[in-house]
């Protein structure tokens, strides 16, 4: 097994190496920037040593417009570029030169061996694909991802699989008789940007917003989900609206027929009030499709891109799951970034005075920091992060219609009801990097049957009480999990990278349940997107 795991490397190594690097034309405004942990944390060292007015940094992924005056040299460590300029091609056509056009392509590497040491079972993840984009004259990009692969998980991954049919993240699990899984994804975009303030896209793709590591309002947990959108840059102000369609698996019994239609309006507008302050507005809606009851498909008064959206959800019954959010950064002494996000799925003022747990009082929030160069030392940051959220949140009386997509949470992965400690450090230096990420949390899982607000995906209607409702209520269960990684990055250009790790997972509840699953990994990635093991 590892020398056929082996074998993959050095095939994928000289597949990568045999393919040149050639430099790519200047100021694209059409692209969009991955989402991943490394090439965040180099956006954020740029974004926290140099703030821009003109750079909003908690809507993700960005467009390329607003990244053109971030350079790459200004980073203390070797790393992915943030100007993706890859593996690219570009060439002239027409008698003035005036038709440009960029061709990209990236293979897509994600080879890992591990040992789960409470089964004394190797397992392994084989998974590989490309990423190809075309641009023309820096206005327009086609972009598209396609992975797949055989995949088997550690014990608390491999449960989520069970229970839901679906890899976080990635779709639809199909089972081996080995215990294995095979998947397949694809997602991609096309984008058009006629000018600086105006980008229209179509595409299948994630979305996130925060600045922190979870998102209370939208993550990149689920898998792709369909979407037209609209952003707008304009002074100091970036507006974006998309119109996504997404699927509910309340009713899924392994056939495509069983999966049911929901639709999502988001609306998120960004204001850059210092250089070193930022306030963001969020709110969306989610509505479902066809039922047996009614026929119904995208509603048209969700399609308004500049209202709020309560007057307008009221002007139609208020039928269907709303909800508003809060984002605010700030930057100090150019290594520092304080950020909050809060969540408000209801919010009657009246109830929360009275303090007296009233179910409906259904809120979340965020406090987090990032420390960049931390004690003056180059490349070494420190991040510390709090989340909260309060039973029922995310949840609606028609499970259709909850804050979901593809069987997962579109926001936090714990659902609701629950408190959240994560601490991270990284130190890279050249080629090199080493990282530990710590999360404690405390859960209220449901007991005896009762529907105490963890579960999203189950309807608020079963609750079995109105008042008296507190956060980690129910079967409290505490989860502990480290995770130290020591990387190389093989060829940096393309996030080619060598990971070994060792995860420390515990878990231990109210019922006398205890769980220790020590896991040792060692893999070879290209990825571009985040795969998330700590929930």
């Amino acid at each position: 097994m590892l020398s056929s795991f082996l074998n993959k490397i050095c095939i994928c190594v000289w597949l990568l190496c045999v393919t040149s690097l050639v430099h790519a034309q200047d100021n694209p405004q059409a692209q969009n920037t991955f989402i991943d942990l490394e090439t965040q944390q180099a956006i954020d060292y740029i974004d926290i040593k140099n703030p821009e007015l003109e750079f909003h940094s908690a809507f993700k992924p960005y467009v390329s417009s607003t990244l053109t005056n971030f350079s790459d040299t200004t980073i203390p460590y070797i790393h992915f570029p943030i100007k993706n300029f890859f593996l690219g091609k570009s060439f002239n056509e027409g008698p003035n030169k005036r038709l440009q056009y960029n061709l990209q392509t990236l293979p897509i590497i994600d080879l890992q061996a591990g040992y789960d040491l409470l089964n004394s079972k190797f397992l392994s993840e084989t998974s590989g694909g490309a990423f190809a984009k075309l641009n023309i004259n820096n206005d327009f990009s086609f972009a598209l991802t396609a992975i797949g692969g055989r995949v088997s998980y550690p014990t608390f991954i491999d449960t989520i699989v069970q229970t839901t049919g679906v890899i976080p993240g990635y779709g639809r699990a199909y089972k081996n008789n080995d215990g294995s899984y095979n998947y397949t994804n694809l997602s991609g975009y096309i984008s058009y940007s006629p000018n600086k303030v105006f980008n229209f896209q179509l595409g299948k793709d994630k979305h996130f917003i925060g600045d922190g590591y979870r998102s209370l309002l939208l993550s990149d947990v689920a898998n792709n989900n369909p979407y037209f959108g609209i952003n707008v840059n304009v002074w100091r102000i970036q507006y974006n609206v998309w119109y996504s369609w997404l699927q509910d698996f309340s009713r899924y019994d392994g056939s495509q027929k069983s999966l049911q239609n929901k639709y999502g309006t988001f609306h998120y507008l960004s204001f850059n009030a210092l250089k070193n302050l930022n306030i963001s507005f969020f709110e969306n809606i989610v509505w479902q499709g066809t039922d047996t009851n009614r026929v119904r498909t995208f509603e048209v008064n969700y399609m308004n891109p500049i209202i709020f959206y309560r007057p307008q959800e009221y002007s139609v019954g208020s039928p269907d799951n709303s909800m508003m959010g809060l984002t605010i950064s700030t930057k100090l002494f150019n290594t520092l970034k304080l950020y909050a996000q809060g969540v408000a799925d209801e919010f009657y003022w009246q109830q929360i005075k009275k303090r007296n747990g009233w179910w409906a009082n259904k809120q979340g929030w965020q406090l987090g920091a990032k420390y960049i160069d931390a004690f003056r030392i180059k490349g070494l940051s420190i991040q510390f992060e709090y989340n909260q959220v309060r039973p029922y949140t995310y949840t609606h009386g028609s499970v259709q219609q909850n804050y979901s997509h593809y069987a997962q949470p579109l926001a936090h992965p714990f659902g609701a009801n629950f408190k959240e400690y994560l601490g991270f450090i990284t130190y890279r230096r050249e080629r090199w990097g080493i990282s530990f990420q710590g999360l404690y949390a405390i859960i209220g899982k449901d007991a005896f049957g009762s529907n105490l607000g963890q579960n999203i995906f189950l309807s608020y209607t079963t609750r079995p009480y109105d008042y008296g409702h507190k956060t980690t209520q129910g079967n409290k269960t505490k989860l502990m999990q480290s995770d130290i990684k020591l990387t190389y990055y093989l060829i940096p250009q393309m996030n080619l990278r060598l990971e070994l790790g060792y995860i420390q997972r515990s878990v231990t509840d109210q019922l006398n349940y205890q769980l220790q699953l020590p896991y040792i990994y060692l893999g070879v990635k290209s990825n571009l997107s985040n795969f998330y093991r700590d929930y």
